[in-house]
């Protein structure tokens, strides 16, 4: 059996020609599974927990359809890739919905640079310790997962010097998260930043990964990846999703990959590693160099990586789902959706062609992904 695995897609709608318009308001009103997010710029679906990739392939397609065959009964409005404003309207806070208190004070205190689009990868893992095991190594190899997904090189129309602009800005929230050692730890943290006021509420903890459930911090069930970038391509983001599971395999099967155990840094230390490596895959993606966390050394993510998806294969196997992972390869090899970019920008191409051109791409891989894999979305 393999572990349940579930998303969170925030995503623009907007023109054909790249411009971003608020239109949650009727999508959430006219379109089932959508939610709002406090900018009415942008609309977030949730898949049903499942843990079988086929299955989450075509539950991440089904709804963008839905929502792609609204958008035309509205206008001429289409889904935008990336994972920031991209072209304009960062000056603006247009909110869903004026008379909700926690998103009156998000937009006071962040701005917009909360107004984001990006995937939160959940992992169903049910034993709590075993939970905030998985977490602390999530979360110190995060930066990679930030370069396989970073999809933000722009801003404004402007290239910001990010391949994520958006974890390059977004206000990591409170600002000291440590490694919690269990869930009593958890627990007392969570209790205690609430109490404090740096938390406003259980879901007001903005960090790389956290753990989640239905009662948190109390009754907890799945690990939260929060910092990848929106990835457009589902194949793409299911290789992604493959290789954290892969390492939570091996994780269950040597707990000694523990970041309290097995590093040469202290806690505190490894939070400071970690942390500077977030800046750096934020920065320069799978070109960033990174410090290894076991052993301090130097190393590039793509390689890092590679390193990883090496140790992890067999297992991907012998569970029966290394066809899921094995597109990571080309990920590593084309480079993420922020490197694509940027390589036709250097070609000429100014920010509106380019996410022009990849919001046509994006339409026509998810027509393709529909005919061949998912005929029951034509039922």
């Amino acid at each position: 059996m393999l572990l349940s695995k579930g998303f969170e897609i925030e995503m623009y709608t907007g023109t054909p020609q790249g411009d971003i318009v608020g239109l949650s308001d009727q999508i959430v009103a006219s379109v089932d599974g959508y939610m709002r997010e406090p900018d009415s710029r942008n609309v977030e679906y949730i898949t049903l927990p499942s843990t079988q990739y086929d299955t989450l392939l075509c539950d991440l397609v089904r709804p963008r359809q839905r929502l792609r065959k609204y958008l035309q009964h509205l206008g001429n409005y289409t889904l935008i890739p990336g994972s920031t404003l991209s072209l304009g309207g960062s000056d603006t806070f247009y909110r869903s919905d004026i008379n909700n208190l926690y998103h009156s004070y998000i937009e006071q205190t962040y701005g917009t640079k909360v107004v984001t689009a990006s995937v939160h990868i959940n992992i169903g893992i049910d034993d709590p310790e075993l939970l905030m095991q998985a977490c602390r190594l999530v979360r110190v190899e995060a930066p990679l997962y930030l370069a396989l997904s970073a999809s933000s090189p722009f801003l404004d129309s402007l290239v910001t010097g990010y391949h994520s602009t958006r974890w390059g800005l977004f206000p990591q929230t409170p600002t000291d998260v440590p490694l919690f050692t269990s869930h009593a730890h958890h627990i007392a943290w969570v209790e205690a930043q609430i109490a404090a006021g740096t938390m406003q509420n259980v879901r007001h903890l903005w960090t790389s990964v956290r753990p989640n459930g239905d009662r948190r911090p109390y009754d907890l069930n799945r690990l939260e990846l929060r910092i990848c970038d929106l990835v457009s391509n589902p194949i793409s983001l299911l290789a992604i999703t493959a290789l954290i599971e892969a390492r939570l395999w091996q994780l269950l099967e040597n707990p000694g990959l523990d970041p309290l155990t097995c590093s040469i840094f202290s806690p505190s230390s490894l939070l400071e590693v970690t942390k500077n490596n977030e800046a750096a895959a934020a920065r320069n993606s799978l070109d960033a160099t990174l410090t290894h966390w076991q052993d301090g050394r130097s190393i590039v993510a793509r390689d890092w990586i590679e390193e990883i998806y090496s140790q992890v294969w067999d297992i991907s196997k012998q569970k029966g789902f290394s066809c899921f992972l094995s597109p990571l390869v080309k990920l590593l090899s084309d480079g993420n959706e922020a490197q694509q970019w940027l390589r036709l920008n250097s070609c000429g191409f100014d920010p509106r062609q380019v996410v022009t051109y990849a919001q046509v791409a994006m339409a026509e891989r998810e027509l393709e992904l529909e005919d061949k894999l998912c005929p029951s979305l034509l039922a």
